[in-house]
């Protein structure tokens, strides 16, 4: 039989869910193509401070204007349509969201304090803009909900009889660090920005809490048990014939796998904290970071689910009962 891949639609699913998903896609697509396009309009500003004659730096700011409200253009529809599901769970009206507590609010605000003071300085044509942070922070939350939701959906019911009581602690235990972490996050965002306004730097105290702000979304700890559920579905699927003790030690494996996820995302995001509160890190930086710790969730789990499957499940099991024990 061949091995399910572990993010491959079930059979079983249903319609509902199987629209969600599709729109869920769509929205994922068209965040993507709209951060590819803001960050090409922001390119100008990236170039100004290079030049010191005056007639080129003309010229760049009469682009930067013009590229400003493209931009500005082109999020509106970004945050309407792709960032709706985001906004369901800010205000706590979207059932089918299960971490509304510990991501959409950070991430809300985190856009909201990002677009704001952007879409006023496009009016007033003078200030610093966030829009293509902005793009990238909404293209890479998307990403990081829709590998969940892919894991989640691929799970099912089949790790029932195996993994249900384990998953379901270690699912409650991810989502309470994520609520603590949120919590003090946010905390640290406003202290820092105040700091910064106060203290060392006006101009560059909005940075600092949109970067923060960027970090404040626990995407890959999210992801950590729902993308091991799915990879051990995937092991069983693609390996019937494993027998009552392989199943137990397959447990013990991907219950092993999803807490080395869960702490290891929790431990990046606290190396790059500091670094967020000196002024080290920018907001398209600070997305960048967030997706880069939910794809190695991802690559890891992946790579659980490829040496299991590639494997004789008998041999899986030795080994996997002799890496226990070592």
């Amino acid at each position: 039989m061949k091995p399910a891949s572990i993010f491959s639609i079930p059979r079983e699913l249903s319609g509902p869910d199987r629209r969600h998903r599709r729109h869920m896609l769509a929205r994922l697509g068209l965040a993507w193509l709209v951060m590819m396009q803001v960050m090409m309009f922001a390119f100008p500003g990236y170039l100004r401070d290079g030049y010191v004659d005056a007639e080129t730096v003309d010229m760049l700011d009469t682009a930067i204007i013009v590229m400003n409200w493209c931009s500005l253009a082109l999020t509106l529809p970004l945050l309407l349509y792709c960032a709706w599901p985001i906004w369901r769970g800010f205000v706590g009206g979207n059932p089918q969201d299960a971490h509304q507590q510990s991501m959409n609010w950070p991430v809300g605000l985190g856009i909201v304090v990002a677009f704001v003071p952007s879409a006023l300085a496009t009016v007033r044509h003078s200030g610093e803009v966030y829009f293509e942070s902005i793009a990238m922070f909404v293209a890479f939350v998307l990403t990081a909900r829709y590998l969940a939701l892919a894991a989640t959906q691929s799970a099912g019911d089949a790790l029932d009889q195996h993994f249900n009581q384990e998953f379901s602690l270690l699912a409650d235990k991810a989502d309470r660090i994520g609520l603590y972490f949120v919590s003090v996050q946010i905390a640290l965002s406003i202290v820092s920005a105040l700091v910064w306004y106060w203290y060392i730097d006006p101009a560059h105290a909005l940075s600092v809490l949109v970067a923060l702000f960027v970090m404040s979304c626990p995407c890959a700890m999210a992801m950590a048990v729902p993308s091991a559920q799915a990879a051990a579905r995937a092991i069983i699927l693609g390996s019937p014939e494993l027998s009552q003790h392989a199943l137990v030690t397959l447990s013990a494996q991907t219950v092993r796998v999803a807490r080395r996820a869960l702490y290891g995302s929790f431990l990046w995001h606290l190396l790059m904290i500091p670094l967020a509160m000196i002024g080290l890190v920018q907001p398209w930086l600070a997305a960048i970071t967030m997706l880069v710790s939910s794809l190695a969730v991802a690559l890891y789990v992946w790579r659980f689910y490829k040496n299991n499957a590639s494997c004789d499940p008998v041999r899986t099991a030795a080994v996997a009962i002799n890496s226990s024990s070592a």
